[in-house]
This record gives structure tokens, C-alpha cells and sequence, in this order.
């Protein structure tokens, strides 16, 4: 029996521009669009309120988590539908989703798998073969976990499901995009990380780094994506390495 049921489709965005437009056009099913932008600079939030179908909101950026949980509770909708703004909902995958809200569901939330593109190619291994996120939930069973500053986490009061499609996210833009952003991911962990009590070491900043490139490009087979496995691999190793260097300084910061 089908259902009457809207969507609210949420983002947050931070220089965009070349990504965001392709993403919002692959969700212009969703009953409401809700952007909200960490002020960008190149031209994103312009190209935002120049669309009178999308309701464009500012905050400052602290972390993740709390972007986010302030982006969902402007969504209308008990139905929604999260993505970044470097990520595509296909054909297909737009059907599994309009059928699933449109009919009777035991899930409260539903994990996507991604697949991963390298500018405008697949990244088939690295780590990110088995990838997936929660992107469609009710947002009256969900909050984003305050424990997780990068990588958010959604804690669900209910049962979750799996899409067969997968999302398309455009992970990999250029060197300089993804080095800051994997260094950006490395200073919250180290927060989370210095919150959770955990301590500095030297054996950690030197050999974390080095399990991390060894386990994602030779036991996750990064080494079957060519250049690109070596790239991406480095570039998230270095994630880790920068996490203890800024570890390290959170300690020395405290304790002077």
C-alpha cells in the first residue's frame, strides 16, 4: 500500500562551487532542499540563494557534528535524505528511495553504500570498497552522536536497512583539495581524541601513520587502483600522522 510521505533533502556546504550543482540536481525529487553554508568564498552561497527552490542558511563551522545536527533540525520533513555536497544520487538510487518512504517500512534509517570517484574515475579499493553511511532516516528516531567531532555517526532508535544502488561521491577533486581536507580530519580526531583522555606518543605518531598506508594499500588492496590507490592511501595516512602532531600540541597547550 503506498503512503503519502515528503523529503527533506539536507546539506552542508563549504567551497562548492563544481560539485553542488550536479548534487542538487540529482535531488530535485526531495519535497525541500536545506543548504546550510560554513560561509564560503567561492561563490557557493551566491549560487545557493540564486535558486528560490533551496533554503540557504550560514553558521560558522566548529565541527561536523554540530553542522550537521543544526542542519537537520531545520528539515521539515520526518523523512531525510542527507548527502554531501560531492555526492550524486543516480536514477536508480532516486527509485529506491522514493519506493522506500512511498511504502510501509519496518526501518527507521538506511545505510548507503558509496562508490568512490577519483576525480571522474572509480576507486575500486583503498579501503573504500565496503564503505557506508546512514543518508536516509526519520529524523524523529536519529541524533548525530555527540562523541564523533569527523566521520559524524548517527545513534538510531530503531532498525536500519540496506540500499542495493550505491551513491556517487566525488571524493577525490585534486591534491591540494584532498590533502587539506584529510589534514582538517586529522586535527578533529586529535580533539576527539585529547577529549577522550587519550595520550601522545612517539610510537603512535610514527607507527600509526605507517599501519595506515600499509593496511589500506596492500590488505585493502589499494595497490589493485594504481596511481590512484597510492595517492589516496598516502593522503589518508597522513590524516593520522597529522592527528598525534596536533595531539601533541593540545597536551603542551593544557599544561602550560
Amino acid at each position: 500500500m503506498l503512503i503519502s510521505q515528503k523529503i527533506s533533502a539536507v546539506i552542508i556546504t563549504y567551497n562548492e562551487i563544481g560539485y553542488i550543482e550536479k548534487c542538487l540536481d540529482s535531488i530535485l525529487f526531495a519535497d525541500e532542499i536545506i543548504v546550510i553554508d560554513s560561509y564560503s568564498t567561492d561563490g557557493t552561497f551566491e549560487y545557493l540563494k540564486s535558486n528560490a527552490r533551496i533554503k540557504t542558511l550560514q553558521k560558522p563551522f566548529e565541527n561536523y557534528t554540530l553542522q550537521k545536527s543544526f542542519a537537520l533540525e531545520q528539515a521539515s520533513h520526518d523523512w531525510v535524505l542527507f548527502i554531501d555536497a560531492d555526492e550524486i544520487v543516480t536514477e536508480n538510487l532516486k527509485k529506491e528511495i522514493v519506493q522506500t518512504v512511498h511504502n510501509p517500512t519496518e526501518h527507521v534509517a538506511f545505510w548507503f553504500y558509496r562508490q568512490f570517484m577519483f576525480q571522474k574515475e572509480k576507486l575500486r579499493y583503498s579501503g573504500w570498497q565496503t564503505d557506508k553511511n546512514h543518508r536516509l532516516f526519520r529524523k524523529s528516531k536519529v541524533k548525530f552522536t555527540e562523541k564523533k567531532l569527523v566521520h559524524e555517526a548517527l545513534e538510531v532508535n530503531g532498525s536500519s536497512g540496506v540500499f542495493q544502488e550505491k551513491l556517487l561521491h566525488y571524493c577525490y577533486k585534486n591534491y591540494t583539495d584532498y590533502k587539506g581536507k584529510m589534514l582538517r580530519y586529522g586535527r578533529l580526531k586529535a580533539k576527539e581524541a585529547f577529549l577522550r583522555k587519550e595520550k601522545f606518543s612517539y610510537g603512535a605518531l610514527l607507527l600509526k601513520p605507517a599501519w595506515k598506508f600499509v593496511y589500506h594499500y596492500f590488505l585493502r588492496l589499494g595497490i589493485l587502483d594504481g596511481k590512484k590507490g597510492i595517492i589516496i592511501c598516502y593522503l589518508n595516512a597522513m590524516s593520522d600522522l597529522e592527528k598525534y602532531r596536533e595531539l601533541k600540541k593540545l597536551e603542551a597547550t593544557s599544561s602550560s
